[in-house]
């Protein structure tokens, strides 16, 4: 059995974390390859170290001093180097990075070093085989990663009989130049990872034990998700729930690798399994998870026979299209047409967008609403029950809850319906109860 372990911020935040991610490494032989991310937050108090670097960065373009900064980036890693009793030699780092800084090298490199820096320390302290990713996670120039190259340079490194640690986040590109991900991008280098090496498992390490029904920040103390298919989870997570980054489940999705979300502080949880499908005659439960947020803005519009139009539906996108905004919902009735956005996408251009609409297609009845709240109520058994939706709906009305939008895929595995932005926490709290309690 072979484990690919992942442990994210504040699984290294501070010598102490450190010592935890020892003890889990060490307690299975099969959890040879861990991938982990720049320190984190070890109190209120304290900063994720990427966010300093993305704070010099921003210093250096305004031609502020940054000297602070990157002092508090060297006692952050020090204090590691001294309590574990490390014999790394942080000044090179710290002067190579300051060099990148004065001569405007390459951002991404510079963002990068946090990862870097971070499993540099673990590396010595597990005993392990330090591997830079940017050795062996391969970029195509459009940004996409090549698989098939990444595993061609990583293969080799497995032949070594020590744990090996990669630092997530970042890799190369064909030029040599270094090229980072997307924020809790660590998350995919270790999915890509296990793919590559046809992992039994991918543990992803993080400081919550598991992925819970609904958000603790609104719901209190929420029942825990003991298995959950991807497909679920990718509902979840487009909607609002954030334990694992969306790109992370699709490499090992396409070999039905499970995701273990672990708890470093609570290392005995067994956790949430993330799985291709579940096959449990016991699983009659109707709602895996609920989910949402706010900050939506819609784009209402109607005209007579729009939909003997050939091709009115596609004008309308197109309109969207040409402010590179990207839909999140579409809800249509006979000759009307909903179309829900992310508020942020278009806090610039909604009333244009709505006018193009109102000028070029003709439609003279264009309306925009910005406070628009989703909630998803996600299941794999909701297609198997009698009258789920017409629960949620009766839920909401019960409790004075106007439904904006509503939408349902194909797959019936999600029910979507929106809501004022002031009835968000209400809604959410009703629909637990009244499904999970």
């Amino acid at each position: 059995m072979l484990k690919v372990c992942k442990f994210g911020g504040s699984s290294v935040a501070n010598a102490a974390q450190f010592e935890k991610i020892k003890n889990i490494v060490s307690e299975e032989k099969e959890r040879k390859i861990i991938v982990a991310s720049a320190l984190g937050k070890a109190d209120k108090e304290d900063h994720k170290v990427t966010d300093l670097l993305y704070l010099c960065l921003a210093h250096k373009k305004y031609g502020m001093s940054y000297d602070e900064i990157l002092e508090e980036i060297e006692k952050k890693h020090q204090a590691v180097i001294d309590e574990l009793k490390l014999s790394f030699d942080l000044k090179p780092e710290i002067e190579n990075l300051r060099e990148l800084l004065e001569r405007k090298g390459n951002p991404d490199e510079i963002i990068s070093r946090g990862e870097y820096l971070s499993c540099r320390l673990l590396a010595e302290y597990l005993g392990a085989e330090f591997v830079d990713a940017k050795n062996i996670v391969c970029f195509n120039y459009d940004g996409t990663l090549n698989i098939d190259l990444t595993k061609e340079k990583f293969t080799p490194y497995l032949e070594t009989k020590k744990k090996i640690v990669v630092p997530g986040f970042y890799g190369v590109l064909p030029n040599g130049i270094i090229k980072t991900m997307s924020r809790g991008g660590s998350d995919i280098t270790g999915s890509l990872l296990a793919s590559i090496v046809d992992a039994d498992v991918y543990e992803n390490w993080t400081d919550v034990s598991g992925i819970y029904v609904a958000d603790p920040r609104f719901i209190k103390n929420p029942a825990k998700i003991e298995t959950i298919t991807y497909a679920e989870l990718r509902e979840m997570s487009y909607m609002g729930a954030s334990v694992l980054h969306d790109e992370s489940i699709f490499p090992v999705k396409e070999k039905h690798i499970p995701i273990n979300i672990r708890n470093t502080n609570k290392p005995s949880d067994k956790g949430t399994m993330i799985v291709s499908s579940v096959d449990d005659e016991k699983d009659n439960s109707a709602i895996t998870g609920i989910t949402g947020r706010k900050d939506f803005s819609v784009v209402s519009l109607a005209k007579n026979n729009a939909t003997s139009e050939v091709g009115f539906l596609s004008k309308v996108l197109a309109v969207f299209d040409s402010y590179k905004v990207p839909v999140v919902l579409l809800t249509t009735s006979i000759d009307s047409y909903s179309i829900v956005v992310d508020k942020n996408d278009v806090k610039n251009s909604i009333y244009e967008i709505a006018n193009d609409i109102r000028t070029k297609l003709e439609c003279e009845d264009v309306s925009v609403y910005d406070r628009l709240s989703l909630l998803c109520a996600v299941g794999r058994n909701m297609k198997q029950r009698k009258g789920m939706a017409g629960k949620l709906f009766s839920l909401l009305g019960e409790n004075d809850i106007n439904i904006k939008t509503i939408a349902q895929g194909a797959d019936e595995i999600s029910i979507i319906v929106g809501v004022d932005d002031e009835d968000f926490n209400r809604a959410l709290e009703c629909i637990y109860r009244g499904f999970v309690k």
